[in-house]
């Protein structure tokens, strides 16, 4: 009986496969181009590295502002997954934009309704895996689904990596190239979730209403206030690929830096889901936020690309400790009808940290050098490292 049990406990729901499926295929289109972005941006362009962090952080605080809204809205329909095919139908539709930039303000254009489409699926999606996956599981669940995402985050820039060195360089046709998997992941989503069937008839709730409100207790703001000391201390991965320009790595080849950190990234981020089951989650923060901090302190030192690899694959392993338990983290503390109002507010507020660390990695860029990033970076984790003394004692794990 015992076996049988854990058998159960270890069974993923085949919609959490699909999910992960989805968000692999979505991350093969974007990654492409968001791995030669900065490249482009610069090179052919001829944008200056505050400019890159200033798109980078409005495109994505975008994304992570507008959670909190779509996250709202699923809460008051009672239902995912139509929102989730929306927010990915026009991040795949707008992919053909970067292909067609001739100058910053297309490329910014692109970027914020990219961002946008993500926004409006990524709360819902999320609050649809959390749904549709047994509590005892649920660390496990978002681990895998973040491994498959990062899959598809290292897949698109080998894939971008090979096009270029297909094709001399030629940064439009591979854009064009990656509407492709974007498509594909609309048609999977779709097709293969379903929404959980309900017991009982939904009544639609203000979620942002006072009463409910007031039901996110002191220990989901808490978790809300850690992702978002986090997200100051890891801006904007762009900078990663500047990094790495800057050792002398062809420019075709820069992108394998991104590679090199998703793979990594995915290896780890599904056995650490899995520990988040039975391990203190305040520990396991701990141990991604010492990760993070020696990231930055390696990259700060030298851009030699053997230093660079190692601080990227770093990086790598602490967004595989952290990303998953956090999304897992926010499930635990947050009521079931409130669950996308949940991830929302988590995201709005990491959005806003988001925009302030990517225009400041690139005014001490621009202004100090690429050392001063980092060590600011190193810096903000010594700040979430004092919000991890204090945690309210419910809920506490």
């Amino acid at each position: 009986m015992k076996n049988i049990k854990v058998a159960q406990l270890d069974h993923i729901p085949s919609g959490v496969w699909v999910l992960g499926f989805v968000s692999l295929l979505m991350d093969v289109s974007s990654e492409m181009i968001h791995s030669l972005l900065p490249l482009f941006m610069v090179t052919v362009l001829g944008a200056s590295a505050l400019t890159v962090g200033v798109i980078e952080g409005i495109a994505e605080s975008t994304a992570l502002l507008v959670k909190v809204f779509s996250g709202a809205l699923s809460d008051y329909l009672g239902k995912r997954k139509g929102l989730a095919v929306f927010g990915y139908a026009l991040g795949a539709l707008t992919k053909p934009m970067f292909a067609l930039a001739s100058g910053i303000g297309m490329v910014l254009t692109a970027r914020f309704l990219d961002r946008i489409g993500k926004g409006i699926r990524g709360a819902p999606r999320d609050a649809l895996l959390a749904d549709i996956t047994p509590p005892a599981i649920r660390g496990a669940a978002f681990g895998l689904r973040q491994s498959l995402d990062t899959v598809g985050a290292f897949l698109g820039p080998l894939l971008g990596v090979g096009l270029m060195l297909l094709w001399a360089n030629d940064f439009r046709a591979v854009f064009w190239v990656a509407l492709i998997p974007g498509l594909l992941a609309v048609g999977l989503l779709l097709f293969g979730v379903h929404e959980p069937k309900r017991t009982e008839v939904h009544t639609p709730l203000n979620p942002v209403s006072r009463a409910n409100l007031r039901r996110l207790d002191s220990s989901y703001w808490w978790v809300v206030g850690i992702g978002a000391v986090f997200t100051l201390a890891r801006f904007s991965e762009a900078f990663l690929v500047l990094r790495a320009a800057q050792g002398g790595i062809a420019i075709a080849l820069v992108p394998l830096v991104m590679v090199a950190m998703n793979v990594i990234y995915a290896a780890s981020a599904y056995p650490f889901g899995k520990l988040s089951d039975r391990m203190s989650h305040t520990k396991l923060l701990g141990l991604g936020l010492a990760v993070l901090s020696v990231a930055d302190l390696v990259l700060a030192t030298d851009d030699h690309w053997t230093t660079v690899l190692l601080g990227v694959g770093l990086w790598g392993v602490h967004m595989g400790i952290t990303q998953g338990l956090l999304a897992r983290m926010v499930a635990d503390v947050t009521p079931a009808d409130l669950r996308g109002t949940g991830y929302g507010f988590f995201n709005l507020m990491s959005g806003m940290a988001m925009l302030v660390a990517s225009v400041l990695a690139g005014l001490l860029w621009d202004k100090l050098g690429p050392a001063f990033t980092f060590y600011a970076g190193a810096s903000f984790c010594v700040i979430a490292a004092l919000g991890l003394l204090w945690r309210p004692t419910a809920g506490a794990t």
